[in-house]
């Protein structure tokens, strides 16, 4: 119980760090901008001002993901809540719009968005699940792997394209080439970024399932070592 309640304590140390407080800020302007994008409704509709908005709050929560990274390495101020939390707010973000997008039917077909919509929840929620249950056990996080960086960063470019309202630039009516174009880029990116989150998922699982097995051998190994041991007597 006491080495529990060690570990836990131990994920809390350096909450109130600059890059820390960077993350609890982007959580912030998650709901901000969650907000802001159900009022504003799908495309083509009025409330352009809103939808504009939106876009602006997820582009700069999206950057600041950058931002506290690169602060926590510079200054020495990587935690374990920031390991932990930094991709949760990045979920909060991605998952966030996804759901809504799916909603508003922004996907142009609604069956297709939400079956996207839903490999993303089952791959982000299970991965956070992963991560407790690994906190739970050694007190460490697994930070996020470099590939799942990526993922993030095409998500997040082909969903801040989405959210741009570029068809108020369009007379009503048109649908010119360029936006047809725009369109393609901003799907292929989604779907791009659905194919490593998938993949990195499943590095991420194998990573823990072989370190699971590593210390499962080494404490097998420890077991025998102790029992092939001679014992002192009096």
């Amino acid at each position: 119980m006491e080495k529990r309640s060690s570990n836990r304590s131990s994920l809390w140390d350096g909450w109130n760090t600059p890059p820390n407080l960077v993350t609890f800020s982007r959580i912030i302007l998650v709901v901000v901008f969650l907000g802001l994008y159900i009022g504003a409704g799908q495309w083509g509709s009025r409330n352009i001002g809103m939808r504009w908005a939106a876009a602006v709050i997820f582009i700069i929560a999206a950057s600041t993901d950058k931002i506290d990274g690169w602060m926590a390495r510079k200054y020495h101020q990587v935690t374990e809540l920031g390991k932990l939390m930094d991709p949760i707010a990045d979920k909060l973000l991605t998952l966030g719009t996804l759901i809504v997008a799916a909603c508003l039917n922004e996907f142009g077909i609604t069956w297709l968005g939400w079956v996207v919509t839903a490999l993303f929840l089952i791959r982000e929620i299970g991965i956070t699940v992963m991560r407790f249950s690994v906190i739970d056990h050694d007190g460490h996080v697994i930070a996020a792997s470099q590939l799942g960086k990526y993922k993030t960063l095409t998500q997040c470019l082909g969903l801040g394209l989405l959210l741009l309202p570029v068809w108020s630039f369009v007379p009503a009516g048109a649908h010119p080439l360029w936006l047809t174009v725009y369109f393609v880029i901003t799907y292929t990116l989604i779907y791009f970024s659905l194919i490593l989150c998938l993949y990195s998922g499943w590095q991420y699982v194998s990573a823990v399932l072989n370190a699971s097995k590593s210390k499962k051998g080494a404490a097998s190994r420890q077991q025998d070592g102790d029992a092939m041991a001679p014992h002192g007597g009096r």
